[in-house]
Protein backbone atom coordinates (compact mmCIF):
# COMPACT_ATOMS: atom_id res chain seq x y z
CA UNK A 1 0.00 0.00 0.00
CA UNK A 2 1.42 3.36 -0.98
CA UNK A 3 1.21 6.39 1.28
CA UNK A 4 -0.88 9.36 0.17
CA UNK A 5 -0.76 12.26 2.62
CA UNK A 6 -3.69 13.94 0.86
CA UNK A 7 -6.04 11.04 1.63
CA UNK A 8 -8.18 11.67 4.70
CA UNK A 9 -10.10 8.96 6.51
CA UNK A 10 -13.03 9.68 8.80
CA UNK A 11 -14.72 7.29 11.21
CA UNK A 12 -18.15 7.87 12.76
CA UNK A 13 -18.45 5.72 15.87
CA UNK A 14 -22.05 5.14 16.90
CA UNK A 15 -23.66 2.97 19.53
CA UNK A 16 -24.88 0.41 16.99
CA UNK A 17 -22.93 1.15 13.79
CA UNK A 18 -19.51 2.47 12.86
CA UNK A 19 -18.73 3.92 9.46
CA UNK A 20 -15.52 4.91 7.68
CA UNK A 21 -15.10 7.19 4.68
CA UNK A 22 -12.06 8.07 2.56
CA UNK A 23 -11.93 11.56 1.05
CA UNK A 24 -9.59 12.67 -1.69
CA UNK A 25 -7.76 16.03 -1.55
CA UNK A 26 -10.75 17.76 -3.20
CA UNK A 27 -13.19 16.39 -0.61
CA UNK A 28 -14.55 13.83 -3.05
CA UNK A 29 -15.75 10.59 -1.49
CA UNK A 30 -13.62 7.68 -2.66
CA UNK A 31 -15.03 4.83 -0.59
CA UNK A 32 -17.35 4.23 2.36
CA UNK A 33 -17.79 1.14 4.53
CA UNK A 34 -19.68 0.32 7.74
CA UNK A 35 -20.09 -2.47 10.26
CA UNK A 36 -21.81 -3.14 13.57
CA UNK A 37 -20.25 -1.68 16.70
CA UNK A 38 -19.25 -4.39 19.19
CA UNK A 39 -21.21 -4.13 22.43
CA UNK A 40 -19.88 -4.38 25.95
CA UNK A 41 -16.19 -4.72 25.04
CA UNK A 42 -13.95 -1.66 24.77
CA UNK A 43 -10.99 -3.55 23.30
CA UNK A 44 -13.23 -5.08 20.64
CA UNK A 45 -14.34 -1.56 19.62
CA UNK A 46 -10.71 -0.43 19.22
CA UNK A 47 -9.88 -3.47 17.11
CA UNK A 48 -13.04 -3.08 15.02
CA UNK A 49 -12.23 0.56 14.16
CA UNK A 50 -8.64 -0.34 13.29
CA UNK A 51 -9.79 -3.25 11.16
CA UNK A 52 -12.27 -1.09 9.27
CA UNK A 53 -9.59 1.53 8.58
CA UNK A 54 -7.10 -1.06 7.39
CA UNK A 55 -9.62 -2.71 5.07
CA UNK A 56 -10.51 0.62 3.43
CA UNK A 57 -6.86 1.60 3.01
CA UNK A 58 -6.13 -1.77 1.43
CA UNK A 59 -9.06 -1.36 -0.96
CA UNK A 60 -8.05 2.18 -1.96
CA UNK A 61 -4.37 1.29 -2.07
CA UNK A 62 -3.30 4.30 -0.02
CA UNK A 63 -2.95 5.38 3.59
CA UNK A 64 -3.84 8.69 5.11
CA UNK A 65 -4.78 10.74 8.14
CA UNK A 66 -7.47 9.47 10.52
CA UNK A 67 -10.18 11.45 12.29
CA UNK A 68 -12.76 9.90 14.61
CA UNK A 69 -16.15 11.24 15.65
CA UNK A 70 -17.41 9.82 18.94
CA UNK A 71 -20.61 10.17 21.02
CA UNK A 72 -18.69 11.92 23.79
CA UNK A 73 -15.45 13.84 24.12
CA UNK A 74 -11.89 13.51 25.39
CA UNK A 75 -11.46 15.17 28.77
CA UNK A 76 -8.59 17.69 28.76
CA UNK A 77 -8.11 16.91 32.45
CA UNK A 78 -7.66 13.13 32.15
CA UNK A 79 -7.10 12.41 28.46
CA UNK A 80 -9.92 9.87 28.66
CA UNK A 81 -13.41 9.72 27.18
CA UNK A 82 -16.22 11.43 29.11
CA UNK A 83 -19.90 12.20 28.49
CA UNK A 84 -20.32 9.23 26.13
CA UNK A 85 -23.64 7.46 25.71
CA UNK A 86 -21.62 4.50 24.37
CA UNK A 87 -20.63 3.71 27.93
CA UNK A 88 -17.91 1.19 26.99
CA UNK A 89 -15.76 4.15 25.97
CA UNK A 90 -15.95 6.06 29.24
CA UNK A 91 -12.67 6.54 31.11
CA UNK A 92 -10.55 5.04 28.30
CA UNK A 93 -7.86 6.89 26.31
CA UNK A 94 -9.47 6.00 22.98
CA UNK A 95 -7.38 8.34 20.83
CA UNK A 96 -4.11 7.05 22.29
CA UNK A 97 -5.18 3.41 22.03
CA UNK A 98 -6.18 3.81 18.38
CA UNK A 99 -2.96 5.68 17.59
CA UNK A 100 -0.99 2.78 19.07
CA UNK A 101 -3.08 0.22 17.19
CA UNK A 102 -2.74 2.01 13.82
CA UNK A 103 0.79 3.35 14.25
CA UNK A 104 -0.03 6.99 13.51
CA UNK A 105 -1.67 10.02 15.18
CA UNK A 106 -5.45 10.08 15.46
CA UNK A 107 -7.61 13.19 15.87
CA UNK A 108 -10.89 12.84 17.74
CA UNK A 109 -13.92 15.06 18.30
CA UNK A 110 -17.52 14.91 19.45
CA UNK A 111 -19.92 13.74 16.74
CA UNK A 112 -21.84 17.05 16.83
CA UNK A 113 -18.55 18.89 16.28
CA UNK A 114 -17.87 16.66 13.29
CA UNK A 115 -21.31 17.45 11.88
CA UNK A 116 -20.65 21.18 12.27
CA UNK A 117 -17.21 20.95 10.65
CA UNK A 118 -18.50 18.95 7.69
CA UNK A 119 -21.29 21.41 6.93
CA UNK A 120 -18.93 24.36 7.41
CA UNK A 121 -16.29 22.99 5.05
CA UNK A 122 -18.33 21.82 2.06
CA UNK A 123 -21.96 21.79 3.13
CA UNK A 124 -24.67 24.29 3.98
CA UNK A 125 -22.16 26.64 5.64
CA UNK A 126 -19.57 26.56 2.88
CA UNK A 127 -17.96 29.98 2.43
CA UNK A 128 -19.20 31.32 5.78
CA UNK A 129 -16.69 32.48 8.40
CA UNK A 130 -18.80 31.27 11.34
CA UNK A 131 -21.13 28.27 11.56
CA UNK A 132 -23.16 26.75 14.38
CA UNK A 133 -23.98 23.11 13.63
CA UNK A 134 -26.90 21.70 15.62
CA UNK A 135 -27.98 18.13 16.27
CA UNK A 136 -31.69 17.76 17.05
CA UNK A 137 -32.12 14.04 17.55
CA UNK A 138 -32.31 11.65 20.48
CA UNK A 139 -30.29 14.35 22.23
CA UNK A 140 -29.46 17.96 21.46
CA UNK A 141 -25.88 18.98 20.78
CA UNK A 142 -23.89 21.43 18.73
CA UNK A 143 -20.53 22.52 17.43
CA UNK A 144 -18.96 25.88 16.61
CA UNK A 145 -16.73 26.47 13.59
CA UNK A 146 -14.86 29.70 12.87
CA UNK A 147 -12.81 30.19 9.71
CA UNK A 148 -12.79 26.48 9.01
CA UNK A 149 -11.65 25.42 12.47
CA UNK A 150 -13.57 23.89 15.34
CA UNK A 151 -13.76 25.94 18.52
CA UNK A 152 -12.85 23.54 21.31
CA UNK A 153 -12.36 25.34 24.58
CA UNK A 154 -10.51 24.35 27.77
CA UNK A 155 -13.33 22.01 28.86
CA UNK A 156 -14.00 20.46 25.43
CA UNK A 157 -17.68 21.43 25.60
CA UNK A 158 -17.95 24.40 23.21
CA UNK A 159 -21.33 24.35 21.50
CA UNK A 160 -23.03 22.11 24.07
CA UNK A 161 -26.12 24.30 24.25
CA UNK A 162 -28.51 21.40 24.94
CA UNK A 163 -27.78 21.43 28.67
CA UNK A 164 -28.47 25.10 29.19
CA UNK A 165 -31.96 25.92 30.47
CA UNK A 166 -34.66 26.79 27.96
CA UNK A 167 -34.49 30.62 27.81
CA UNK A 168 -37.37 32.95 28.66
CA UNK A 169 -39.56 30.09 29.98
CA UNK A 170 -43.30 30.51 30.36
CA UNK A 171 -45.06 29.50 33.56
CA UNK A 172 -46.14 26.15 32.12
CA UNK A 173 -42.51 25.40 31.09
CA UNK A 174 -41.18 25.70 34.65
CA UNK A 175 -39.42 23.80 36.15
CA UNK A 176 -39.38 21.55 33.09
CA UNK A 177 -38.86 17.82 32.75
CA UNK A 178 -35.96 16.12 34.48
CA UNK A 179 -32.87 15.67 32.31
CA UNK A 180 -30.42 12.78 32.51
CA UNK A 181 -27.70 15.32 33.41
CA UNK A 182 -29.37 15.75 36.80
CA UNK A 183 -31.02 19.11 36.15
CA UNK A 184 -34.49 20.09 34.97
CA UNK A 185 -35.70 22.22 32.10
CA UNK A 186 -32.69 21.70 29.82
CA UNK A 187 -33.09 22.66 26.17
CA UNK A 188 -32.61 18.99 25.31
CA UNK A 189 -35.74 17.97 27.24
CA UNK A 190 -37.81 20.27 24.99
CA UNK A 191 -36.09 20.06 21.60
CA UNK A 192 -34.95 16.44 21.32
CA UNK A 193 -37.12 13.95 19.46
CA UNK A 194 -38.24 12.30 22.74
CA UNK A 195 -38.85 15.76 24.22
CA UNK A 196 -41.11 16.69 21.28
CA UNK A 197 -43.07 13.46 21.68
CA UNK A 198 -43.38 13.94 25.46
CA UNK A 199 -44.69 17.47 25.00
CA UNK A 200 -47.34 16.26 22.54
CA UNK A 201 -48.34 13.48 24.94
CA UNK A 202 -48.67 15.94 27.83
CA UNK A 203 -50.95 18.23 25.82
CA UNK A 204 -53.03 15.65 23.95
CA UNK A 205 -52.74 12.27 25.67
CA UNK A 206 -51.56 10.87 22.32
CA UNK A 207 -48.41 8.73 22.40
CA UNK A 208 -46.94 9.41 18.95
CA UNK A 209 -43.42 9.52 17.51
CA UNK A 210 -41.96 12.76 16.25
CA UNK A 211 -42.41 11.83 12.56
CA UNK A 212 -46.02 10.80 13.24
CA UNK A 213 -46.74 14.16 14.91
CA UNK A 214 -45.14 16.00 11.98
CA UNK A 215 -47.20 14.00 9.47
CA UNK A 216 -50.40 14.70 11.41
CA UNK A 217 -49.58 18.40 11.47
CA UNK A 218 -49.03 18.48 7.70
CA UNK A 219 -52.36 16.66 7.28
CA UNK A 220 -54.09 19.46 9.16
CA UNK A 221 -54.53 18.03 12.66
CA UNK A 222 -54.91 21.07 14.97
CA UNK A 223 -53.37 19.41 18.06
CA UNK A 224 -50.32 18.28 16.10
CA UNK A 225 -49.98 21.71 14.53
CA UNK A 226 -50.04 23.26 18.01
CA UNK A 227 -47.26 20.89 19.12
CA UNK A 228 -45.15 21.86 16.10
CA UNK A 229 -45.75 25.55 16.80
CA UNK A 230 -44.64 25.15 20.44
CA UNK A 231 -41.53 23.33 19.20
CA UNK A 232 -40.47 25.96 16.65
CA UNK A 233 -41.12 28.79 19.09
CA UNK A 234 -38.88 27.13 21.69
CA UNK A 235 -36.24 26.41 19.08
CA UNK A 236 -36.28 30.06 18.03
CA UNK A 237 -35.76 31.18 21.64
CA UNK A 238 -32.95 28.70 22.21
CA UNK A 239 -31.12 29.58 18.98
CA UNK A 240 -31.51 33.29 19.74
CA UNK A 241 -29.28 32.88 22.79
CA UNK A 242 -26.57 31.31 20.63
CA UNK A 243 -26.86 34.14 18.08
CA UNK A 244 -26.58 36.69 20.90
CA UNK A 245 -23.32 35.08 22.04
CA UNK A 246 -21.61 33.68 18.91
CA UNK A 247 -23.45 35.55 16.11
CA UNK A 248 -22.92 32.87 13.44
CA UNK A 249 -23.44 33.58 9.77
CA UNK A 250 -25.13 30.20 9.34
CA UNK A 251 -26.98 27.81 11.64
CA UNK A 252 -27.19 24.30 10.15
CA UNK A 253 -29.61 21.78 11.62
CA UNK A 254 -29.12 18.01 11.65
CA UNK A 255 -30.70 15.01 13.34
CA UNK A 256 -34.20 13.63 12.95
CA UNK A 257 -36.02 16.78 14.10
CA UNK A 258 -34.26 18.83 11.41
CA UNK A 259 -36.67 17.21 8.93
CA UNK A 260 -39.56 19.21 10.41
CA UNK A 261 -40.40 21.46 7.46
CA UNK A 262 -41.97 24.25 9.51
CA UNK A 263 -38.64 25.00 11.21
CA UNK A 264 -37.05 26.75 8.23
CA UNK A 265 -39.98 29.09 7.70
CA UNK A 266 -41.16 29.77 11.23
CA UNK A 267 -37.94 30.01 13.27
CA UNK A 268 -36.51 32.96 11.26
CA UNK A 269 -39.89 34.65 11.61
CA UNK A 270 -39.82 34.23 15.41
CA UNK A 271 -36.21 34.67 16.49
CA UNK A 272 -35.95 38.46 15.84
CA UNK A 273 -38.10 38.90 18.97
CA UNK A 274 -35.30 37.42 21.08
CA UNK A 275 -32.09 38.47 19.27
CA UNK A 276 -30.55 41.77 20.37
CA UNK A 277 -30.43 43.45 16.97
CA UNK A 278 -32.62 45.39 14.55
CA UNK A 279 -32.38 42.69 11.83
CA UNK A 280 -31.24 39.06 12.02
CA UNK A 281 -29.06 38.18 9.05
CA UNK A 282 -28.10 34.70 10.31
CA UNK A 283 -29.17 32.05 7.80
CA UNK A 284 -30.94 28.88 8.99
CA UNK A 285 -30.35 25.86 6.75
CA UNK A 286 -30.85 22.09 6.52
CA UNK A 287 -27.71 19.99 6.03
CA UNK A 288 -26.28 19.30 2.60
CA UNK A 289 -24.74 15.96 3.58
CA UNK A 290 -27.47 14.77 5.95
CA UNK A 291 -26.53 11.64 7.88
CA UNK A 292 -23.13 11.61 6.15
CA UNK A 293 -21.99 14.83 7.79
CA UNK A 294 -20.65 13.11 10.91
CA UNK A 295 -18.27 10.79 9.09
CA UNK A 296 -17.24 13.48 6.59
CA UNK A 297 -16.54 15.90 9.44
CA UNK A 298 -14.31 13.34 11.14
CA UNK A 299 -12.19 13.23 7.98
CA UNK A 300 -12.09 17.04 7.92
CA UNK A 301 -10.44 17.06 11.38
CA UNK A 302 -7.21 16.94 9.37
CA UNK A 303 -6.58 19.83 6.95
CA UNK A 304 -5.76 19.26 3.32
CA UNK A 305 -1.95 19.26 3.06
CA UNK A 306 -0.44 22.16 1.10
Amino acid sequence: MKSDAALRLGVDLGGTKMEVIALGPDGREMIRRRRDTPRGDYRAIVEAIAGLVRSVEAEVGAGGSIGIGIPGTISPATGRVKNANTTELIDHPLDRDLAAELGRPVRMANDADCFALSEAMDGAGRGARSVFGVILGTGVGGGLVFEGKLIGGPNSIAGEWGHNPLPWPTDDERPGRACYCGKSGCIETFLSGPGFAADHLAHTGQRLTGPAIAAAAEAGDPAAQASVERYVERLARALATVINIFDPEVVVLGGGMSNLKAIYRRVPEIWPKWVLTDRVDTRLAPPVHGDSSGVRGAAWLWPVPA
